[in-house]
């Protein structure tokens, strides 16, 4: 069976695929070597003469000896070629995942994402190293070795080709059945998968809820769908290499009944009879290995249509601008009438937003939740395009550049920070691997967490747990902050970066900003108002649309929708106090 999906990812790696087939082509004919020799040493000692047979057993042996190098040459060259597809169809899969941004990620189910790339794309490399080689020497070698028993002995012709005809595509009578059981499969992996990475990664929910026993419960109904789909493959499968076995054996016993009616008769000489057994036998060995292979990368099959699915996943912005984003300052950031709706929405999340972000300045983005400012961070960062208007960095609009330089010319510190099971260094070197002790130690005291980095167990080689498990919130705030000082990147958003933060250390490290922020543009989006009342302009949000523009002073002055949002939020901190 020939999946465009997976034919499609051996072309990384033809030539090392071919190198490969060529020298499985040459242990097959090490096989018919020593077929031929065989063949003619029998006959020798069933007419008396055993003359020659020291140098037949020499060539058998030296037949044999090749076969071992050729073949570890072989599996040498297709693991490589393998690898190769493996490594590139994954880092694709990957950069296809990185356009798409953490839209499409946060809509797909972590798990199941997680098995195509790693196990789907592991049973790549069985298909693609192991059976398109062998599927080739299938299609090659028989065809020869029946024209040479064709030679010997035309009627035996009549027992090897249906025999061969039946091993080969029998089994393809079962491809659609197959191809349904092996996508039920997967999905019912995947779906396990996503269920097993969920409960680890929420436990400590589930056990606040009480809810273990029937997550439990779930996971082993999820585990029985499983076995049902695997036995459902198996036994097509099963049924599959039965046919094949039967055919292969059948075909050969009747090669086998002809060469001996063949011989009795006395139309073939001894040479002959032997040759033919011996070819007879070689004909049906491609077919025999093309099945052991066929099941070796049958869960590359199972999983292409979920490696195609991501593959081709929509909703990417197209990479096509020329502009790098190396400003030696803070740009400009304009939003040009600027229009914006997702597809099950209603309503625009943006409507008609204008406005500009100041050169080296920090301009505050405020308004109730629903108002639109994450989707104004998900365009500037391009995640989406303007379905109206555009966004302007320095005049140029962000569609211009390209899209990795776009991107890491603004670092971005949400309020879901994301740390790797890694040292502190090397998290905060994530964006910035050179940077030197020096700058490291200068970001983190800017973002008030030095003293607490330099108290840890091991300091900046402290191990931190995945997803920074071992840190408060506040603590992965700001070493989030860190990282993205230290990135040096000339804008700098912060989306509700200091929520996790009292008020004490939110006065920090706005003090902090406001050193670091020299040279950059900023942008900042808070519901606690007090944290943007120093921002140079602040923008009002409500409804996807700008209602009023200014500092803190002047808006305050207004009474309107700003002064609204600054006593609720007031009162909300005052409620907590008490």
């Amino acid at each position: 069976m020939l999946h465009p999906e997976l034919t499609r990812a051996a072309r990384t790696a033809r030539g090392a695929l071919l190198g490969a087939t060529a020298l499985l082509g040459a242990v097959a004919l090490t096989h018919l070597a020593q077929a031929v020799l065989l063949a003619v040493a029998l006959s020798g000692i069933a007419r008396g003469d055993t003359r020659h047979l020291p140098a037949l057993l020499a060539g058998v042996l030296t037949a044999v000896v090749a076969r071992a190098g050729l073949g570890w040459w072989q599996r040498r060259t297709a693991v490589r070629a393998g690898s190769r597809v493996r490594v590139g169809l994954r880092d694709a899969l990957l950069e296809h995942l990185g356009r798409l941004g953490p839209f499409h990620v946060q809509g797909a189910r972590a798990g199941a994402v997680r098995a195509t790339l790693v196990d789907g794309v592991e049973g790549v490399d069985a298909y693609v190293s192991r059976y398109l080689p062998q599927l080739l020497i299938t299609c090659a070698v028989p065809p020869l070795l029946l024209a040479a028993v064709a030679v010997l002995a035309p009627h035996a012709l009549l027992a090897l080709v249906p025999a061969l005809l039946l091993a080969l595509l029998a089994p393809r009578w079962w491809d659609r059945l197959l191809e349904r059981r092996g996508r039920e499969h997967w999905e019912s992996y995947e779906t396990l998968a996503a269920d097993y990475l969920e409960a680890l990664q929420g436990m400590p929910a589930l056990r606040a809820a009480g809810a273990v026993g029937r997550t439990r419960a779930r996971l082993e109904h999820r585990s029985d769908a499983l076995h049902r789909a695997t036995v459902a493959k198996l036994r097509v499968s099963l049924v599959d290499t039965g046919l094949t076995d039967l055919a292969i054996q059948g075909g050969t016993v009747a090669a086998a009944l002809v060469a001996c009616a063949s011989a009795v008769s006395g139309n073939t000489t001894a040479t002959g009879t032997y040759l033919l057994l011996m070819l007879a036998s070689e004909c049906f060995r491609p077919v025999r290995d093309l099945s052991r292979e066929w099941h070796a990368g049958y869960l590359g099959v199972s999983a292409a249509d979920g490696i195609a699915a991501l593959r081709t996943a929509g909703g990417g912005v197209p990479d096509e601008g020329r502009h790098r984003a190396d400003w030696s300052t803070g740009p400009e950031i304009t939003f040009d009438g600027v229009t914006f709706q997702y597809e099950a929405a209603a309503r625009p999340a943006l409507d008609g937003v204008t406005f500009t972000a100041p050169a080296g300045r920090t301009t505050a983005v405020v308004g109730p939740s629903g108002a639109g400012k994450s989707t104004l961070l998900a365009l500037l960062t391009r995640h989406h395009d303007p379905g109206q208007g555009q966004v302007l960095l320095d005049g140029v609009p962000a569609a211009g550049y390209a899209l990795d330089s776009l991107r890491r010319g603004i670092a971005v510190v949400s309020q879901e920070t994301y740390f790797f099971h890694a040292t502190v260094a090397d998290n905060l070197r994530l964006a910035r691997p050179d940077a030197t002790e020096d700058d490291v130690r200068a970001a983190t005291r800017a973002a008030g967490i030095h003293e607490e980095i330099t108290a840890m167990p091991d300091g900046y080689l402290t191990v931190l747990g995945e997803r920074g498990a071992t840190l408060s919130g506040g603590q992965r705030q700001r070493l989030a902050l860190a990282r993205a000082l230290l990135a040096d990147a000339r804008v700098l958003v912060l989306d509700e970066a200091t929520s996790a933060v009292d008020e004490r250390g939110e006065a920090r490290i706005a003090k902090a900003l406001t050193r670091a922020a020299r040279g950059r543009t900023c942008l900042v989006i808070a519901h606690r108002l007090d944290a943007v009342r120093h921002a140079d302009r602040i923008v009002v949000l409500d409804g996807g649309r700008v209602r009023a523009t200014g500092d803190h002073t002047t808006l305050m002055a207004e009474n309107g929708l700003y002064t609204a949002l600054v006593e609720a939020g007031r009162t909300k901190e005052a409620g907590r106090a008490a």
